[in-house]
């Protein structure tokens, strides 16, 4: 059976790639896990650098609802705070992370997308955040970190994907790139990223990233804990009514 995350390493560089493309890569606990593992790992292994990427057409379709019927309130609670200490460990990281985007990005797969370093995304990805919907405050602080606080909370509140131009204009991704330019994409990558030595980059991370990280696991904390956490899902996952 497939490892649901695929971990490699070549050099100074550890790519970690979610595996599950016939699930649109839809993170599962074991893929939570995975990712976690790998990207805390890296350093301890001789790593300067991540590139973490999707496998198929689309990055992450965010929180796996595979078994979603057969799951408490407690036990998607749990879940939402696996996804968070994954997202922490992504942001967190000493080394570099170059996050390579492709289709869609949602809920935590867009959580996840923009908690690297760097993000670098296709012409046709589409990235959003529906978690408010259904009361999931998940990632919130450091999306307005990258795009600023006001911003952050229009696109939350307003549920809406956000195209590669606007994504390129407001700072959720660095740069615009379609895949079959990535290869140079990650060379470039590896060759900007590694100028400085590691101690140096792991000091300007510290200096220039807020820690945050006891307020977001509270702040997600209090909404999963709020009853209900299960109905408020199955109704923002029923279809919608159309409108004529």
């Amino acid at each position: 059976m497939t490892a649901p995350v695929a971990v490699s390493d070549a050099g100074d560089f550890r790519t970690v790639s979610l595996s599950r493309p016939d699930k649109a890569n839809a993170l599962s606990a074991e893929m939570s896990d995975g990712v976690l593992n790998a990207v805390t790992s890296a350093q301890g292994d001789g790593a300067r650098a991540i590139i973490l990427r999707g496998e198929g057409k689309h990055f992450c379709a965010g929180f796996d609802f595979g078994d979603f019927e057969s799951l408490t309130d407690g036990d998607l609670a749990l879940r939402f705070l696996q996804v968070e200490e994954m997202l922490q460990a992504v942001f967190h990281c000493p080394l570099p992370i170059l996050a390579l985007v492709q289709g869609r990005a949602v809920g935590a797969g867009a959580d996840l997308a923009s908690a690297a370093m760097r993000v670098v995304i296709s012409p046709t990805t589409q990235i959003q955040m529906p978690g408010p919907r259904f009361g999931v405050i998940l990632g919130t602080r450091r999306l307005a970190y990258r795009i600023g606080p006001v911003r952050a909370r229009h696109i939350q509140i307003e549920n809406r994907a956000v195209k590669a131009e606007e994504a390129l204009n407001i700072g959720l991704a660095d740069a615009v790139e379609d895949p079959s330019d990535w290869d140079h994409t990650i060379e470039a990558f590896k060759a900007d990223y590694t100028l400085l030595d590691a101690r140096t980059v792991e000091a300007l991370a510290d200096v220039t990233r807020p820690d945050t990280r006891e307020a977001d696991m509270a702040a997600l904390a209090r909404s999963v804990a709020t009853p209900g956490l299960k109905a408020r899902l199955t109704a923002f996952r029923a279809p919608k009514p159309k409108t004529v």
